[in-house]
Protein backbone atom coordinates (compact mmCIF):
# COMPACT_ATOMS: atom_id res chain seq x y z
CA UNK A 1 0.00 0.00 0.00
CA UNK A 2 0.91 3.78 -0.65
CA UNK A 3 0.32 6.62 1.09
CA UNK A 4 0.35 8.71 -2.25
CA UNK A 5 -2.45 10.37 -3.27
CA UNK A 6 -1.57 10.25 -7.03
CA UNK A 7 -4.33 8.27 -8.53
CA UNK A 8 -2.34 6.10 -10.15
CA UNK A 9 -0.88 4.95 -6.95
CA UNK A 10 -4.41 4.63 -5.93
CA UNK A 11 -5.10 2.61 -8.82
CA UNK A 12 -2.06 0.14 -8.85
CA UNK A 13 -2.98 -0.90 -5.20
CA UNK A 14 -5.89 -2.64 -6.58
CA UNK A 15 -4.33 -4.03 -9.23
CA UNK A 16 -4.70 -8.17 -9.86
CA UNK A 17 -1.65 -10.25 -7.83
CA UNK A 18 -1.23 -11.68 -11.14
CA UNK A 19 0.01 -8.77 -13.23
CA UNK A 20 -0.86 -11.20 -16.46
CA UNK A 21 -4.14 -11.04 -15.84
CA UNK A 22 -5.93 -9.49 -19.19
CA UNK A 23 -6.57 -5.66 -19.15
CA UNK A 24 -8.00 -4.73 -22.58
CA UNK A 25 -8.88 -7.07 -25.39
CA UNK A 26 -9.03 -5.88 -28.73
CA UNK A 27 -11.60 -7.17 -31.59
CA UNK A 28 -8.57 -8.75 -33.54
CA UNK A 29 -8.01 -10.76 -30.02
CA UNK A 30 -5.12 -9.19 -29.11
CA UNK A 31 -4.61 -8.89 -25.44
CA UNK A 32 -2.71 -6.40 -23.31
CA UNK A 33 -2.62 -7.38 -19.20
CA UNK A 34 -1.76 -5.48 -16.71
CA UNK A 35 1.94 -6.08 -17.08
CA UNK A 36 1.69 -4.64 -20.27
CA UNK A 37 0.09 -1.82 -18.34
CA UNK A 38 2.69 -0.97 -15.95
CA UNK A 39 5.65 -1.66 -18.09
CA UNK A 40 4.49 0.69 -21.03
CA UNK A 41 3.29 3.30 -19.11
CA UNK A 42 6.14 3.47 -17.08
CA UNK A 43 8.22 3.30 -20.01
CA UNK A 44 5.91 6.51 -21.63
CA UNK A 45 6.58 8.18 -18.05
CA UNK A 46 10.07 7.64 -18.65
CA UNK A 47 10.20 9.53 -22.00
CA UNK A 48 7.87 12.16 -20.67
CA UNK A 49 10.21 13.32 -17.60
CA UNK A 50 13.40 12.88 -20.36
CA UNK A 51 11.94 15.56 -22.31
CA UNK A 52 11.62 17.55 -19.22
CA UNK A 53 8.12 17.13 -18.28
CA UNK A 54 7.62 18.03 -14.27
CA UNK A 55 4.83 17.89 -11.57
CA UNK A 56 2.07 20.33 -13.25
CA UNK A 57 2.97 20.55 -17.15
CA UNK A 58 0.31 19.93 -18.91
CA UNK A 59 0.49 16.94 -21.84
CA UNK A 60 -2.21 17.17 -24.77
CA UNK A 61 -3.26 14.43 -26.92
CA UNK A 62 -5.08 14.20 -30.01
CA UNK A 63 -5.04 10.83 -30.97
CA UNK A 64 -6.88 8.27 -32.32
CA UNK A 65 -8.62 5.52 -29.59
CA UNK A 66 -5.96 2.62 -29.32
CA UNK A 67 -4.54 0.79 -25.40
CA UNK A 68 -1.56 2.93 -26.11
CA UNK A 69 -3.38 5.83 -26.25
CA UNK A 70 -5.02 4.80 -22.09
CA UNK A 71 -1.03 3.59 -21.22
CA UNK A 72 -0.46 7.37 -22.28
CA UNK A 73 -3.04 8.83 -19.53
CA UNK A 74 -1.75 6.77 -16.90
CA UNK A 75 1.34 7.70 -17.82
CA UNK A 76 0.80 11.50 -17.77
CA UNK A 77 -0.52 10.50 -13.93
CA UNK A 78 2.56 8.70 -13.08
CA UNK A 79 4.77 12.04 -14.18
CA UNK A 80 2.52 14.48 -11.93
CA UNK A 81 1.61 15.86 -15.51
CA UNK A 82 -1.88 17.16 -16.36
CA UNK A 83 -3.30 15.14 -18.79
CA UNK A 84 -5.32 16.77 -21.66
CA UNK A 85 -7.12 14.75 -24.20
CA UNK A 86 -8.29 16.65 -27.58
CA UNK A 87 -11.46 15.60 -29.31
CA UNK A 88 -10.26 13.98 -32.96
CA UNK A 89 -12.82 16.51 -34.71
CA UNK A 90 -11.13 19.51 -33.54
CA UNK A 91 -9.58 21.40 -36.40
CA UNK A 92 -6.30 22.97 -36.94
CA UNK A 93 -7.30 25.79 -35.83
CA UNK A 94 -9.25 24.52 -32.86
CA UNK A 95 -6.04 23.24 -31.72
CA UNK A 96 -4.22 25.91 -31.80
CA UNK A 97 -6.45 27.61 -29.47
CA UNK A 98 -6.16 24.94 -26.83
CA UNK A 99 -2.00 24.68 -27.13
CA UNK A 100 -2.02 28.46 -26.87
CA UNK A 101 -4.41 28.23 -24.10
CA UNK A 102 -2.98 25.50 -22.19
CA UNK A 103 0.24 26.10 -22.77
CA UNK A 104 1.50 21.96 -22.93
CA UNK A 105 4.84 20.75 -22.90
CA UNK A 106 4.11 18.09 -25.14
CA UNK A 107 1.92 17.17 -27.91
CA UNK A 108 1.24 14.10 -29.39
CA UNK A 109 -1.10 13.66 -32.59
CA UNK A 110 -1.63 11.13 -35.12
CA UNK A 111 0.89 10.72 -37.56
CA UNK A 112 -1.14 11.55 -40.08
CA UNK A 113 -1.31 15.12 -38.80
CA UNK A 114 1.78 15.63 -37.55
CA UNK A 115 3.28 17.49 -40.96
CA UNK A 116 0.01 20.00 -40.66
CA UNK A 117 0.39 20.99 -36.76
CA UNK A 118 3.67 21.05 -36.31
CA UNK A 119 3.37 24.58 -37.39
CA UNK A 120 0.59 25.35 -34.62
CA UNK A 121 2.59 23.34 -32.16
CA UNK A 122 5.61 25.65 -32.81
CA UNK A 123 3.75 28.93 -33.03
CA UNK A 124 2.18 27.65 -29.46
CA UNK A 125 5.40 27.22 -27.68
CA UNK A 126 5.01 23.83 -27.45
CA UNK A 127 8.81 22.28 -26.24
CA UNK A 128 7.82 18.25 -28.24
CA UNK A 129 5.74 16.88 -31.01
CA UNK A 130 5.25 13.29 -31.13
CA UNK A 131 3.05 10.89 -32.60
CA UNK A 132 0.99 7.80 -31.88
CA UNK A 133 -1.32 5.88 -34.19
CA UNK A 134 -4.24 3.50 -33.64
CA UNK A 135 -2.03 0.36 -33.57
CA UNK A 136 0.46 1.79 -31.58
CA UNK A 137 3.34 3.31 -33.52
CA UNK A 138 4.97 6.59 -33.91
CA UNK A 139 7.39 8.62 -32.55
CA UNK A 140 6.33 8.51 -28.88
CA UNK A 141 6.41 4.49 -29.33
CA UNK A 142 9.76 4.44 -30.91
CA UNK A 143 11.68 6.74 -28.46
CA UNK A 144 9.80 5.05 -25.34
CA UNK A 145 11.30 1.54 -26.45
CA UNK A 146 13.62 0.53 -24.63
CA UNK A 147 13.40 2.98 -21.65
CA UNK A 148 13.42 1.33 -17.95
CA UNK A 149 9.57 0.48 -17.42
CA UNK A 150 10.42 0.60 -13.52
CA UNK A 151 9.42 4.49 -13.47
CA UNK A 152 8.96 5.69 -9.70
CA UNK A 153 5.21 7.52 -9.70
CA UNK A 154 5.93 11.03 -8.85
CA UNK A 155 4.19 11.98 -5.38
CA UNK A 156 1.10 13.95 -5.69
CA UNK A 157 -1.61 15.50 -3.61
CA UNK A 158 -5.37 14.94 -3.76
CA UNK A 159 -5.54 18.80 -4.81
CA UNK A 160 -2.97 18.43 -7.64
CA UNK A 161 -3.87 18.94 -10.79
CA UNK A 162 -4.64 15.73 -12.95
CA UNK A 163 -5.87 16.19 -16.21
CA UNK A 164 -7.63 19.42 -18.31
CA UNK A 165 -10.81 18.64 -20.36
CA UNK A 166 -12.11 21.61 -22.14
CA UNK A 167 -15.72 22.14 -22.18
CA UNK A 168 -17.40 22.49 -26.23
CA UNK A 169 -17.64 26.46 -25.99
CA UNK A 170 -21.14 26.22 -27.88
CA UNK A 171 -21.88 30.01 -26.36
CA UNK A 172 -18.28 30.95 -26.53
CA UNK A 173 -14.22 30.20 -25.55
CA UNK A 174 -14.02 26.95 -24.39
CA UNK A 175 -12.97 26.68 -20.84
CA UNK A 176 -10.37 23.88 -19.37
CA UNK A 177 -12.10 22.46 -16.47
CA UNK A 178 -9.17 21.81 -13.94
CA UNK A 179 -9.72 18.14 -12.51
CA UNK A 180 -7.77 17.31 -9.52
CA UNK A 181 -6.71 13.28 -8.33
CA UNK A 182 -9.27 13.62 -5.76
CA UNK A 183 -11.63 14.48 -8.54
CA UNK A 184 -10.78 11.37 -10.13
CA UNK A 185 -10.07 8.66 -7.09
CA UNK A 186 -13.12 9.76 -5.43
CA UNK A 187 -15.43 9.38 -8.48
CA UNK A 188 -14.02 6.42 -9.23
CA UNK A 189 -14.32 4.54 -6.30
CA UNK A 190 -18.26 6.30 -5.50
CA UNK A 191 -18.93 4.48 -9.08
CA UNK A 192 -17.17 1.10 -8.43
CA UNK A 193 -19.06 0.82 -5.41
CA UNK A 194 -22.34 2.01 -6.38
CA UNK A 195 -22.54 0.01 -9.44
CA UNK A 196 -21.59 -2.97 -7.97
CA UNK A 197 -18.33 -3.97 -9.41
CA UNK A 198 -17.18 -7.65 -9.38
CA UNK A 199 -13.89 -9.16 -10.17
CA UNK A 200 -15.22 -11.07 -13.04
CA UNK A 201 -16.82 -8.11 -14.49
CA UNK A 202 -16.11 -7.26 -18.11
CA UNK A 203 -16.83 -4.20 -19.33
CA UNK A 204 -17.79 -3.69 -23.64
CA UNK A 205 -15.69 -0.55 -24.46
CA UNK A 206 -17.20 1.32 -27.31
CA UNK A 207 -16.91 5.18 -26.66
CA UNK A 208 -14.55 7.65 -27.18
CA UNK A 209 -11.76 8.41 -25.03
CA UNK A 210 -11.08 12.04 -25.15
CA UNK A 211 -14.18 12.42 -23.08
CA UNK A 212 -15.49 11.91 -19.17
CA UNK A 213 -17.29 9.15 -19.83
CA UNK A 214 -14.79 6.93 -21.84
CA UNK A 215 -12.00 7.94 -20.17
CA UNK A 216 -12.96 8.95 -16.37
CA UNK A 217 -15.95 6.56 -16.10
CA UNK A 218 -15.63 3.73 -18.39
CA UNK A 219 -11.83 3.08 -17.89
CA UNK A 220 -11.30 4.45 -14.21
CA UNK A 221 -14.45 2.00 -12.97
CA UNK A 222 -12.87 -0.79 -14.93
CA UNK A 223 -8.78 -0.29 -13.31
CA UNK A 224 -10.56 0.17 -10.08
CA UNK A 225 -12.16 -3.27 -10.04
CA UNK A 226 -8.84 -4.56 -11.70
CA UNK A 227 -11.13 -5.64 -14.68
CA UNK A 228 -10.73 -6.08 -18.34
CA UNK A 229 -12.38 -4.63 -21.00
CA UNK A 230 -13.38 -5.73 -24.47
CA UNK A 231 -11.70 -2.63 -26.41
CA UNK A 232 -13.69 -1.70 -29.73
CA UNK A 233 -12.33 1.52 -32.08
CA UNK A 234 -16.08 2.86 -32.03
CA UNK A 235 -19.19 1.96 -32.45
CA UNK A 236 -20.11 -0.90 -34.25
CA UNK A 237 -23.53 -2.79 -34.08
CA UNK A 238 -21.67 -6.42 -35.63
CA UNK A 239 -19.03 -5.89 -33.24
CA UNK A 240 -20.86 -5.33 -30.60
CA UNK A 241 -23.41 -7.98 -30.71
CA UNK A 242 -20.37 -10.73 -31.36
CA UNK A 243 -18.32 -9.31 -28.08
CA UNK A 244 -21.47 -8.98 -26.31
CA UNK A 245 -21.57 -12.48 -25.21
CA UNK A 246 -18.30 -12.10 -23.45
CA UNK A 247 -19.54 -9.06 -21.51
CA UNK A 248 -21.02 -8.23 -18.12
CA UNK A 249 -21.27 -4.63 -18.37
CA UNK A 250 -21.81 -2.01 -21.58
CA UNK A 251 -21.88 1.66 -21.44
CA UNK A 252 -22.85 3.70 -23.83
CA UNK A 253 -24.70 6.63 -25.49
CA UNK A 254 -28.51 6.88 -26.32
CA UNK A 255 -27.74 6.29 -29.92
CA UNK A 256 -25.55 2.82 -29.03
CA UNK A 257 -29.25 2.01 -27.41
CA UNK A 258 -31.06 3.27 -30.59
CA UNK A 259 -28.87 1.15 -32.91
CA UNK A 260 -29.34 -2.08 -30.60
CA UNK A 261 -33.00 -1.93 -30.55
CA UNK A 262 -33.55 -1.18 -34.16
CA UNK A 263 -31.38 -4.76 -34.86
CA UNK A 264 -33.03 -8.09 -34.67
CA UNK A 265 -30.21 -9.53 -32.96
CA UNK A 266 -31.04 -7.67 -29.73
CA UNK A 267 -33.04 -10.49 -27.91
CA UNK A 268 -33.30 -11.28 -24.50
CA UNK A 269 -31.58 -14.30 -24.70
CA UNK A 270 -28.44 -11.93 -26.51
CA UNK A 271 -28.49 -10.11 -23.41
CA UNK A 272 -29.10 -12.50 -20.55
CA UNK A 273 -26.02 -12.54 -19.37
CA UNK A 274 -25.51 -9.33 -19.06
CA UNK A 275 -25.33 -7.37 -15.51
CA UNK A 276 -25.91 -3.46 -16.55
CA UNK A 277 -26.77 -1.03 -19.50
CA UNK A 278 -25.39 2.23 -18.83
CA UNK A 279 -26.64 5.46 -20.77
CA UNK A 280 -24.94 8.81 -20.34
CA UNK A 281 -23.66 12.07 -22.03
CA UNK A 282 -27.08 13.06 -23.51
CA UNK A 283 -30.88 12.27 -22.33
CA UNK A 284 -32.26 8.52 -22.80
CA UNK A 285 -35.22 8.81 -24.32
CA UNK A 286 -38.15 7.17 -21.61
CA UNK A 287 -39.64 5.21 -25.55
CA UNK A 288 -35.89 4.10 -25.75
CA UNK A 289 -35.29 2.75 -22.21
CA UNK A 290 -39.06 1.12 -22.21
CA UNK A 291 -38.84 -0.35 -25.38
CA UNK A 292 -35.24 -1.91 -24.54
CA UNK A 293 -36.55 -3.11 -21.38
CA UNK A 294 -39.41 -5.27 -23.16
CA UNK A 295 -36.88 -6.43 -25.52
CA UNK A 296 -33.74 -7.44 -23.22
CA UNK A 297 -35.65 -7.49 -19.55
CA UNK A 298 -32.61 -4.92 -18.52
CA UNK A 299 -33.49 -1.68 -16.87
CA UNK A 300 -30.77 0.74 -18.76
CA UNK A 301 -29.28 2.65 -15.68
CA UNK A 302 -29.41 6.32 -16.55
CA UNK A 303 -26.59 9.07 -15.04
CA UNK A 304 -26.04 12.31 -15.20
CA UNK A 305 -22.17 13.86 -14.91
CA UNK A 306 -20.52 16.97 -16.29
CA UNK A 307 -16.93 17.71 -17.66
CA UNK A 308 -16.68 19.95 -14.74
CA UNK A 309 -18.35 17.06 -12.16
CA UNK A 310 -17.27 13.65 -13.11
CA UNK A 311 -20.90 12.05 -12.48
CA UNK A 312 -23.05 13.50 -9.89
CA UNK A 313 -26.18 11.53 -9.73
CA UNK A 314 -27.43 7.66 -10.53
CA UNK A 315 -30.17 5.31 -10.68
CA UNK A 316 -29.83 2.89 -8.18
CA UNK A 317 -28.56 -0.43 -9.13
CA UNK A 318 -31.24 -2.28 -6.65
CA UNK A 319 -34.52 -0.23 -6.93
CA UNK A 320 -36.66 1.74 -9.62
CA UNK A 321 -34.79 2.88 -12.70
CA UNK A 322 -37.35 5.32 -13.84
CA UNK A 323 -37.04 6.83 -17.70
CA UNK A 324 -36.72 9.94 -17.69
CA UNK A 325 -35.05 10.77 -14.57
CA UNK A 326 -31.29 10.71 -13.65
CA UNK A 327 -31.57 8.90 -10.01
CA UNK A 328 -30.23 10.02 -7.10
CA UNK A 329 -27.45 12.06 -6.12
CA UNK A 330 -24.16 10.04 -5.70
CA UNK A 331 -22.94 8.82 -1.96
CA UNK A 332 -20.79 11.85 -0.86
CA UNK A 333 -22.18 14.31 -3.31
CA UNK A 334 -25.32 16.78 -2.94
CA UNK A 335 -27.56 18.38 -5.01
CA UNK A 336 -30.20 21.29 -4.66
CA UNK A 337 -32.31 22.88 -6.96
CA UNK A 338 -31.69 26.72 -6.43
CA UNK A 339 -33.21 30.24 -7.95
CA UNK A 340 -31.11 31.13 -11.00
CA UNK A 341 -30.50 34.62 -9.48
CA UNK A 342 -30.80 34.76 -6.44
CA UNK A 343 -29.48 31.04 -5.25
CA UNK A 344 -32.08 30.85 -2.97
CA UNK A 345 -33.14 26.86 -2.85
CA UNK A 346 -36.67 26.51 -4.47
CA UNK A 347 -39.20 24.70 -2.98
CA UNK A 348 -39.74 20.61 -3.02
CA UNK A 349 -40.76 19.70 -6.48
CA UNK A 350 -40.25 22.73 -8.02
CA UNK A 351 -38.08 23.52 -11.31
CA UNK A 352 -34.72 25.68 -11.37
CA UNK A 353 -30.89 25.54 -11.68
CA UNK A 354 -29.19 22.25 -10.43
CA UNK A 355 -26.45 22.79 -8.09
CA UNK A 356 -23.29 20.64 -6.77
CA UNK A 357 -20.99 20.15 -4.71
CA UNK A 358 -18.69 17.25 -2.71
CA UNK A 359 -15.10 15.84 -3.50
CA UNK A 360 -16.15 15.57 -7.53
CA UNK A 361 -16.42 19.34 -8.26
CA UNK A 362 -13.73 20.49 -10.62
CA UNK A 363 -10.70 23.05 -8.99
CA UNK A 364 -12.27 25.60 -11.50
CA UNK A 365 -11.24 26.92 -15.10
CA UNK A 366 -7.59 26.90 -16.69
CA UNK A 367 -6.78 30.51 -15.84
CA UNK A 368 -10.19 31.61 -15.97
CA UNK A 369 -10.36 32.85 -12.02
CA UNK A 370 -13.38 35.49 -12.92
CA UNK A 371 -15.52 33.23 -14.35
CA UNK A 372 -14.76 29.83 -11.96
CA UNK A 373 -15.62 32.88 -9.15
CA UNK A 374 -18.64 33.38 -11.71
CA UNK A 375 -20.10 29.30 -11.62
CA UNK A 376 -19.76 29.02 -7.70
CA UNK A 377 -22.28 29.92 -5.06
CA UNK A 378 -21.05 30.69 -1.13
CA UNK A 379 -20.31 27.06 0.17
CA UNK A 380 -18.74 26.03 -2.50
CA UNK A 381 -22.14 24.95 -4.51
CA UNK A 382 -21.39 24.76 -8.06
CA UNK A 383 -24.00 26.27 -10.82
CA UNK A 384 -24.48 23.59 -12.97
CA UNK A 385 -26.47 25.43 -15.25
CA UNK A 386 -28.93 22.41 -15.82
CA UNK A 387 -32.77 22.84 -15.14
CA UNK A 388 -33.98 20.59 -13.19
CA UNK A 389 -36.14 19.45 -10.06
CA UNK A 390 -36.38 16.55 -7.19
CA UNK A 391 -39.43 14.64 -6.93
CA UNK A 392 -40.53 13.81 -3.67
CA UNK A 393 -39.15 10.35 -4.21
CA UNK A 394 -35.57 12.19 -4.46
CA UNK A 395 -34.53 11.33 -7.84
CA UNK A 396 -33.51 14.17 -10.23
CA UNK A 397 -35.53 15.09 -13.32
CA UNK A 398 -33.10 17.50 -15.94
CA UNK A 399 -35.50 19.79 -17.43
CA UNK A 400 -33.00 20.82 -20.06
CA UNK A 401 -30.02 23.59 -19.95
CA UNK A 402 -30.60 26.89 -18.81
CA UNK A 403 -29.24 28.22 -22.18
CA UNK A 404 -31.77 26.14 -23.71
CA UNK A 405 -35.02 28.13 -21.63
CA UNK A 406 -37.22 29.62 -24.43
CA UNK A 407 -39.02 33.25 -23.04
CA UNK A 408 -41.59 33.34 -25.09
CA UNK A 409 -44.15 36.65 -24.95
CA UNK A 410 -42.92 36.68 -21.38
CA UNK A 411 -43.51 32.96 -20.37
CA UNK A 412 -40.70 30.58 -19.55
CA UNK A 413 -40.87 27.77 -21.90
CA UNK A 414 -38.48 24.50 -20.62
CA UNK A 415 -37.96 22.59 -23.74
CA UNK A 416 -38.01 19.48 -22.02
CA UNK A 417 -41.70 19.95 -21.02
CA UNK A 418 -42.66 19.79 -25.05
CA UNK A 419 -40.18 17.47 -25.61
CA UNK A 420 -41.80 15.15 -23.67
CA UNK A 421 -44.88 15.54 -25.35
CA UNK A 422 -44.34 15.31 -28.83
CA UNK A 423 -41.77 11.93 -28.10
CA UNK A 424 -44.39 10.15 -27.05
CA UNK A 425 -46.50 10.23 -30.23
CA UNK A 426 -46.77 7.80 -32.82
CA UNK A 427 -44.37 8.35 -35.33
CA UNK A 428 -41.67 10.62 -33.52
CA UNK A 429 -38.63 9.35 -32.89
CA UNK A 430 -37.47 12.67 -31.40
CA UNK A 431 -37.86 16.10 -31.36
CA UNK A 432 -35.60 19.19 -30.30
CA UNK A 433 -37.78 22.43 -28.89
CA UNK A 434 -36.03 25.55 -29.25
CA UNK A 435 -36.67 29.24 -28.85
CA UNK A 436 -36.57 31.29 -32.33
CA UNK A 437 -36.96 35.19 -32.86
CA UNK A 438 -40.53 36.46 -33.75
CA UNK A 439 -41.51 39.45 -34.31
CA UNK A 440 -44.68 39.59 -31.55
CA UNK A 441 -43.29 37.06 -29.04
CA UNK A 442 -39.48 38.27 -28.65
CA UNK A 443 -38.96 33.89 -29.11
CA UNK A 444 -41.19 31.45 -30.29
CA UNK A 445 -41.58 28.16 -29.46
CA UNK A 446 -40.53 25.74 -32.90
CA UNK A 447 -40.11 22.20 -32.85
CA UNK A 448 -37.57 19.97 -34.66
CA UNK A 449 -39.09 16.70 -35.44
CA UNK A 450 -37.20 13.58 -36.36
CA UNK A 451 -40.18 10.97 -37.61
CA UNK A 452 -40.31 7.38 -38.37
CA UNK A 453 -40.71 6.62 -41.95
CA UNK A 454 -43.78 5.77 -42.04
CA UNK A 455 -45.12 8.82 -40.07
CA UNK A 456 -45.99 10.82 -42.74
CA UNK A 457 -47.85 8.45 -44.87
CA UNK A 458 -49.82 6.81 -41.97
CA UNK A 459 -50.82 10.82 -40.89
CA UNK A 460 -49.18 10.07 -37.54
CA UNK A 461 -46.94 13.11 -37.21
CA UNK A 462 -47.29 15.56 -39.14
CA UNK A 463 -47.12 19.55 -37.89
CA UNK A 464 -51.37 19.68 -37.45
CA UNK A 465 -51.15 16.09 -35.53
CA UNK A 466 -48.07 17.59 -33.21
CA UNK A 467 -49.80 21.10 -32.52
CA UNK A 468 -52.63 19.69 -31.28
CA UNK A 469 -50.93 16.66 -29.05
CA UNK A 470 -49.24 19.72 -27.49
CA UNK A 471 -52.50 21.94 -26.87
CA UNK A 472 -54.38 18.79 -25.27
CA UNK A 473 -51.46 18.48 -22.44
CA UNK A 474 -49.64 21.90 -22.06
CA UNK A 475 -50.68 25.47 -22.37
CA UNK A 476 -50.65 27.50 -25.01
CA UNK A 477 -47.63 29.81 -24.68
CA UNK A 478 -46.12 26.80 -24.71
CA UNK A 479 -47.10 25.04 -28.18
CA UNK A 480 -45.02 24.84 -30.94
CA UNK A 481 -45.98 28.33 -33.96
CA UNK A 482 -44.14 25.80 -36.08
CA UNK A 483 -43.01 22.36 -36.83
CA UNK A 484 -40.31 21.74 -38.79
CA UNK A 485 -39.65 18.05 -39.64
CA UNK A 486 -35.90 16.79 -40.27
CA UNK A 487 -34.17 13.68 -41.21
CA UNK A 488 -31.50 14.33 -38.73
CA UNK A 489 -30.59 16.19 -35.60
CA UNK A 490 -27.55 17.44 -35.18
CA UNK A 491 -25.43 15.59 -32.80
CA UNK A 492 -21.93 16.11 -31.08
CA UNK A 493 -19.53 13.21 -31.01
CA UNK A 494 -21.40 12.01 -27.45
CA UNK A 495 -25.12 12.02 -29.06
CA UNK A 496 -26.09 15.17 -27.52
CA UNK A 497 -27.92 17.20 -29.84
CA UNK A 498 -26.66 20.87 -30.84
CA UNK A 499 -29.64 22.90 -30.21
CA UNK A 500 -26.97 25.80 -30.87
CA UNK A 501 -26.94 24.81 -34.94
CA UNK A 502 -30.19 23.97 -34.68
CA UNK A 503 -31.13 28.13 -33.74
CA UNK A 504 -28.96 29.02 -36.01
CA UNK A 505 -30.27 27.11 -39.21
CA UNK A 506 -34.16 28.14 -37.89
CA UNK A 507 -33.43 32.06 -36.68
CA UNK A 508 -35.28 33.39 -39.84
CA UNK A 509 -38.11 31.60 -39.47
CA UNK A 510 -40.76 34.49 -38.92
CA UNK A 511 -38.92 36.61 -40.79
CA UNK A 512 -41.79 36.71 -42.97
CA UNK A 513 -43.95 38.03 -40.73
CA UNK A 514 -42.55 41.35 -39.94
CA UNK A 515 -44.37 44.16 -41.15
Amino acid sequence: MTNSENFYDILSDRFPADADAPFIELESGRRYSYRDLADISGRYARLLADLGVVKGDRVAVQVEKSPEAVFLYLACLRAGAAYLPLNTAYTRAEVAYFLGDAEPKVFVCSPGGAEALSATAAEAGVGTLLTLGSHGEGSLADRADGLDPAFATVPCGADDLAAILYTSGTTGRSKGAMLTHRNLSSNAATLHRYWGFRPDDVLLHALPIFHTHGLFVAINCTLMNSGSMLFLPKFDADAVFRLLPRATVMMGVPTFYTRMLADERLTREAAAHMRLFVSGSAPLLADTHREFQARTGHAILERYGMTETCMITSNPLDGDRIPGTVGFPLPDISVRVADEKSGEPVAPGAVGILEVKGPNVFAGYWRMPEKTAQEFRPGGWFITGDVGKIDERGYVHIIGRAKDLVISGGFNVYPKEVETVIDAMDGVVESAVIGVPHPDFGEAVVAVVLRRPQGAQAGMADEAAVIRACKAELANFKVPKAVVFTDELPRNTMGKVQKNLLREAHKGLFDKQVA
